[in-house]
């Protein structure tokens, strides 16, 4: 038998194994950390879809990512801002045991070609579910599987290449990039009953979610460099700083304006400070992370409490779980103060030839503007051609019944044997709505009114 570390003498095993545990990580973040995140969050008859559009696009993402969408995002330069379509190198064995390289850009790494698109299909599948946290109880569950693979498709994959797989923004120095969320506006809001009281059904699970998300953020930032370097050890300290910082701060502000400090609103302060920090974890030093977990969490909360609560965001951008303040707000800060606390050794640490941001006197850093740009163009355009097809909502009777109706399954089924009178009874009352909808499980179809 032939010696394999003879033939592969580009291999590191260190580093291989490093980008494998980051990007396990990184996949705990959505299954079942989001999941768990979304299903306790929200009211208990939304619990069972919004876990289900979380695990539906960690699948989706995959299938698509391997065939066509990794190439687009990570090969070879078709345009300026997309990479030529084609399956991936890793669907044959020779593809997936060569070293993984951008070939736009000329980057090697030390590991093989299964390890990196493995590591960036996480990073892909997470962006979907994330965008999912804005729709919640409301969209149609068909829609959203028709969505996934068209936004990776047409969104994902321009402005991954553009700023990580070698495109003309990477070329002009930009570090990283923050999603769009137009689509709340589109879809249209919850139920005003919905609006009105959403209150979580389940806190202890969405923590154990938010805790699995934070940590999971270790493999998010952790395994950026593509090394298990010094900078990775740096990227990750600086992440749990930054978020840190980001809850202190959002916890002080909901105690100081609101009398009483909320768990929820820490979990928000812990998401921006995460969102934050991530591009550039590695390139700021702790102070810079300080900086940006205090800004993280302030500046969102702002967001939140005041243009949240604003007839534009109440009525028309009806934004479930605060996606827009907590990952577009607090994404498009952590571009700009990157570009501000970039320091010349951390880009030198990255690999980079940047010659830092505007603290060392390049303001470079900040254009972002493109990546707003083409979310803003890219995602109406496929929920307007979806909603040609299907619609992209659910309808009045579904939204009034929720799990049961979009799935003939509920989050917990109090009805079953040992439930006591008052849980029937409650069940036969939601019964006659089911009925009525036609979407009644076995066991409510069988009750009495």
């Amino acid at each position: 038998m032939s010696d394999w570390n003879a033939t592969t003498p580009w291999l590191n095993k260190g580093d291989n194994a490093w980008q494998l545990t980051t990007a396990t990580f990184v996949g705990l973040q959505s299954v079942p950390g989001l999941m768990v995140f979304y299903a306790g969050v929200v009211k208990k008859k939304w619990a069972v879809n919004s876990a289900f559009m979380a695990f539906y696009a960690f699948a989706a993402v995959m299938i698509c990512w391997v065939c066509w969408v990794y190439e687009m995002s990570f090969g070879e330069q078709w345009v300026p801002f997309l990479g030529k379509p084609g399956a991936v190198s890793t669907l044959s064995i020779r593809g997936a045991l060569s070293q993984a390289q951008f070939p736009a850009s000329g980057a090697t790494m030390a590991f093989p070609m299964a390890t990196m698109a493995y590591f960036q299909f996480v990073f892909a599948a997470i962006t979907l579910i994330l965008i999912a946290g804005s729709w919640l109880a409301r969209m149609n569950f068909i829609a959203w599987m028709i969505f996934v693979p068209l936004w990776l498709t047409f969104s994902y994959s321009v402005c991954c290449f553009s700023i990580w797989g070698g495109g003309w923004l990477a070329q002009m120095g930009i570090l990283d990039f923050a999603g769009g969320y137009v689509g709340a506006w589109i879809i249209g809001p919850r139920l005003k009953q919905d609006r009105e009281d959403f209150e979580p059904n389940n806190i202890p699970m969405m923590l154990v979610g938010a805790g699995l998300l934070w940590l999971g953020w270790n493999g998010f930032n952790g395994g950026g460099p593509f090394n298990a370097g010094a900078d990775a050890g740096l990227a990750v300290l600086n992440t749990n700083i930054a978020t840190v910082m980001s809850l202190l701060t959002w916890t002080i502000l909901d105690a100081i304006f609101f009398k009483k400090p909320s768990i929820i609103g820490a979990c928000q302060g812990m998401i921006t400070g995460l969102v934050v920090i991530t591009p550039g974890a590695g390139l700021v030093a702790g102070w810079g992370a300080l900086a940006m977990g205090a800004l993280s969490g302030s500046i969102p909360w702002l967001s939140m409490n005041i243009l949240g609560k604003t007839k534009l965001f109440a009525l028309h951008v009806d934004d479930a779980l605060g996606v827009f303040h907590t990952h577009a707000v607090a994404g498009f800060l952590g571009g700009i103060l990157t570009g501000v606390f970039a320091t010349v050794e951390g880009c030198e640490a990255f690999a980079l030839t940047n010659p830092g941001g505007a603290v060392a006197g390049n303001w470079r850093q900040v254009y972002l503007l493109f990546v707003v740009a083409v979310n803003l163009v890219v995602t109406p355009i496929i929920l307007y051609a979806i909603g040609l097809v299907v619609p992209l909502r659910m309808s009045e009777e579904d939204l009034l019944i929720g799990d049961a109706a979009s799935h003939g399954e509920d989050a917990y089924a109090f009805y079953h044997d040992g439930a006591h009178e008052i849980d029937l009874a409650r069940t036969a009352s939601a019964g006659s709505l089911l009925r009525l909808s036609g979407h009644a499980p076995p066991e409510i179809a069988a009750l009495k009114l």
